[in-house]
């Protein structure tokens, strides 16, 4: 079994298991005359008028395991180096992928992977609880900079700034072997990650994304992905090596 293949599998396993809670529905979620969630609803504001991104999201399937899939030819161009690792990592069946052996999958690919996060409005910062790897992130919301010289880190430092009803965050200090996708395309410690978060209703939120990495990449490139709420649910525990029977046979080619 390849280890794309193995993580799709745990993926099917955590999605029939993912509906928690389902006697108690979500407070403050629109409905329809039946009772189930209007996602087409207005997007809910905060007090001082922005649009509150919190709730609990799932990612539109299919950027899984290549975040550049509806890119044309060329618009993803790796330097030299980065194509030879990447061309590896695809006849490999990805068995080096670092995620094998229970580190972050760091960002964007906490994006692509299709289990739920929480995002959460908190003081000064905006909180983000992925059910994957039982792991979080901070976007800081008071006014710092970016750190100049970061210990380098899965998740990255990110801040963040309105510019009007859409949330950029910015990031950096990430670590040298960051995989963006389960596909293998790989982020440095040189990657500057730009995200734009637009709430345009109850049930959607769409998310522009610029990867500009030149030690991998020869220009920047930008996605569009789409999270779609998932009311009257939870995030459920994920411990990732307990009881682990896969990676011996995580083999690939």
């Amino acid at each position: 079994m390849s280890l794309n293949n193995a993580i799709l599998g745990l993926t099917v396993t955590a999605m029939i298991a993912g509906a928690q809670w389902l006697e108690y529905p979500t407070p403050g979620v629109p409905r329809l005359a039946d009772g189930q969630p209007n996602l087409s609803a207005p997007a809910p504001k905060m007090p001082d008028g922005k649009p509150d991104l919190s709730g609990l999201w799932t990612t539109r399937a299919g950027f899984t395991g290549n975040l550049a899939r509806d890119l044309k030819a060329g618009e993803v161009s790796f330097q030299p180096w980065a194509a030879e690792v990447y061309k590896h990592r695809q006849e490999t069946q990805g068995k080096d992928d670092p995620q094998a052996y229970c580190v972050l999958s760091g960002v964007p690919r906490e994006h692509v992977v299709p289990y739920p996060f929480k995002i959460v409005n908190t003081s000064g910062m905006l909180v983000i609880l992925y059910e994957a790897l039982h792991s979080y992130r901070q976007i800081f919301m008071d006014g710092r900079k970016l750190p100049k010289d970061p210990n380098p880190a899965w998740m990255g430092y990110s801040v963040g700034r309105w510019e009007g009803d859409t949330l950029v965050v910015e990031s950096s200090g990430f670590v040298d072997n960051n995989w963006l996708d389960n596909g293998g395309h790989m982020g440095t410690e040189s990657l500057q990650l730009t995200e734009r978060f637009r709430r345009r209703d109850f049930g959607h939120i769409d998310l522009q994304l610029t990867i500009d990495d030149p030690k991998a990449y020869t220009k920047p490139w930008t996605v569009n992905l789409e999270f779609i709420a998932t009311p009257d649910s939870e995030l459920i525990e994920y411990v990732c090596d307990e009881n682990e029977k896969d990676l011996k046979h995580l083999v690939g080619k």
